[in-house]
């Protein structure tokens, strides 16, 4: 078998497995919809907290529950040392 034979064969794999889970999202839309709701009475029964979006740093878990020095925690000028504080912005009284 040639390589190219080889590469086309695993291309068709795995084209095959990604649009297989693009029809798996697609068919569970409409239940998430319907479960919308329970969930929504699960939170405020449970007084869950807002969503985690990183899980490296505090500050980058919950923005809207850190401090504004949270991030230069180690020294003023410390450089950041998780890339996910690369993607969050600074808070709005800092770029005033």
């Amino acid at each position: 078998m040639k390589r190219s034979n080889t590469f086309f064969v695993c291309l068709l794999v795995l084209l095959t497995g990604f649009i297989t889970s693009l029809v798996d999202v697609a068919s569970e839309s409409g239940q998430r919809l319907l479960q919308a709701p329970e969930s929504a009475g699960l939170v405020s029964r449970l007084g869950l907290t807002d969503l985690s979006l990183f899980t490296e740093a505090r500050y980058t878990r919950h923005p809207s529950q850190a401090d504004i020095h949270s991030a230069f925690q180690d020294h003023p000028v410390a450089l950041e040392h998780f890339p996910t504080g690369s993607l969050l912005q600074p808070p709005a009284g800092l770029l005033r």
